[in-house]
């Protein structure tokens, strides 16, 4: 036999051997029950998500798949928790946009959002800003702007470091120029807060906000995705209302413990990815607000590096600081 041939016979031997307890713990896997940690308390958007996936993916892993909520400190506590977690395949961490954003955002977070193996994508929502009616009598993005120019306005958000903070304060103070004061409450309680006439202005992901939009109790001002949501087709965006390609979205994502394997990630994102497209969970996730966002996980990893770049930026600049 030609000495080449042997040599590329034996490297190829050896590269199927190396490979076959990897595909052995994929296969295998999992062989106990998995946990999928929310960063955020039970009914948040990230919960609800998490929630809807871990009945969906129940039968098809064949164990159960059990939601564990630990909220606190933004999220950090969740995600320090699974940092220093089994990386067998047995715990995940569902979180949201504010995983990218708490390194730059917290003195200590305790974490790099890098550190984390990438699993999935698994949804996004566009930020809405609405306005009480009774309040504050504005249609538009450019009506609020000239209202903030001539009066101090408050407008509540999500909390601090969120993209609904982070986004107000890129769009108004750094973009139009205008001083508005934050207020940060948390996703529900800033719908409440603006509902209820404590702050005329409001910043927060859509779901939340959606049924007192659909009501009138609301007015949609504008989203912060770069197209209109199908949910309110009627609300434009802001790029449309004189800032184009301004984009702040609130995603949510699945990520596992430094050294989890890469076959276990692998079966895990693309379970999760038909999840996301199957006509059972889209039509709900629609519904809800929520825009299925299945990506590979080298395509995920990316943009997870690009908004903790982004969003670094965008804390520099605003100069928030959580302690």
């Amino acid at each position: 036999m030609n000495p080449k041939t042997t040599r590329r016979a034996a490297l190829l031997g050896a590269l199927a051997l190396s490979a076959a307890p990897r595909l052995a713990r994929a296969q295998s896997w999992p062989d106990k029950p998995v946990r999928i940690v929310v960063a955020f308390p039970p009914g948040s958007s990230t919960d609800v998500l998490a929630r809807a996936l871990a009945n969906a993916l129940q039968p098809v892993l064949g164990q159960p798949v059990v939601v564990e909520n630990r909220p606190g400190a933004g999220g950090n506590i969740a995600t320090v928790a699974v940092r220093r977690g089994p990386a067998d395949g047995s715990v995940f961490l569902a979180h949201s946009v504010a995983f990218s954003v708490n390194p730059s955002l917290f003195r200590n977070a305790g974490y790099e959002a890098t550190e984390f193996e990438p699993v999935a994508m698994l949804a996004s929502t566009p930020n809405i800003i609405t306005v009480n009616p009774e309040k504050l009598q504005v249609s538009s993005l450019p009506e609020l702007i000239a209202a903030a120019r001539a009066r101090p306005l408050d407008y509540g958000s999500s909390g601090i470091g969120t993209t609904t903070h982070l986004g107000m304060e890129l769009l108004f103070r750094r973009l139009a120029g205008v001083e508005i004061q934050h207020v940060p409450f948390g996703p529900a309680q800033a719908v409440t807060a603006v509902v209820g006439g404590q702050v005329p202005v409001g910043s927060t992901s859509l779901p939340p906000a959606l049924p007192m939009v659909r009501e009138g109790r609301l007015r949609g001002i504008a989203v912060t995705s770069l197209r209109r949501d199908p949910s309110l087709p009627d609300v434009p965006t802001v790029a449309e209302q004189g800032f184009p390609g301004f984009e702040a979205l609130t995603w949510f994502a699945m990520v596992a413990p430094p050294g989890t394997p890469a076959e276990i990630c692998d079966r895990m994102n693309v379970e999760v990815n038909r999840a996301l497209t199957s006509p059972e969970l889209r039509p709900r996730l629609n519904a809800a607000g929520f825009v299925p966002d299945p990506r590979p996980r080298d395509a995920f990893a990316a943009y997870l590096r690009e908004e903790v770049g982004k969003w670094a930026e965008v804390v520099r600049l605003s100069g928030a600081r959580a302690e």
